[in-house]
């Protein structure tokens, strides 16, 4: 029995408007390397996710080592390696945000929904990530759903934008 999902990594290519996107986003760069979190998000907004054969496509069409494309994709958490959910919720858990209640945040989505970090809900419209700083220490604590920012948030505030999702 042959997994479909699996044979659609296996065999990602660029689309060709994608491939224009990818040399627009070269141009504006000294070097290939330099374009490479462009070219994650533009197979990102392809695929869903980035596979390993995503990250390989991406080092054979900037001409870079894959190694580098590894290394962006996990260090940053914008970039997802499995499937996430229609609405990925990140719950920042850094120092600002913790001193401002973001465990008790945490918690309560986490209960919400019934998944832990990094879950997807079983039907696939939730996905949940803790996070380190992202970016809004002065308005914490604070999530982000699908990299809209929510900020100066309480327990009470997260349950309504939660629901508000449904």
């Amino acid at each position: 029995m042959t997994n479909n999902k699996f044979l659609k990594s296996m065999s990602f290519k660029f689309t060709e408007e994608n491939l224009k996107r990818i040399e627009q986003a070269r141009k504006k760069y000294p070097t290939s390397l330099a374009a490479v979190m462009d070219t994650i998000y533009i197979a990102q907004e392809q695929n869903k996710y980035v596979t390993h054969e995503v990250m390989q496509e991406i080092a054979n069409v900037l001409n870079v080592d894959p190694v580098d494309v590894l290394g962006v994709v996990h260090f940053y958490t914008m970039y997802f390696s499995k499937p996430m959910g229609k609405y990925h919720i990140q719950v920042c858990t850094n120092v600002s945000c913790m001193l401002r209640g973001a465990y008790e945040i945490w918690d309560k989505v986490k209960d919400k929904l019934g998944i832990d970090n990094l879950g997807v809900t079983k039907d696939g419209k939730f996905s949940l990530e803790e996070v380190e700083c992202m970016g809004a220490c002065g308005y914490a604590p604070m999530i982000s759903v699908n990299g809209n920012y929510y900020e100066n948030l309480t327990k009470e505030k997260v349950i309504e934008i939660l629901d508000s999702l449904q």
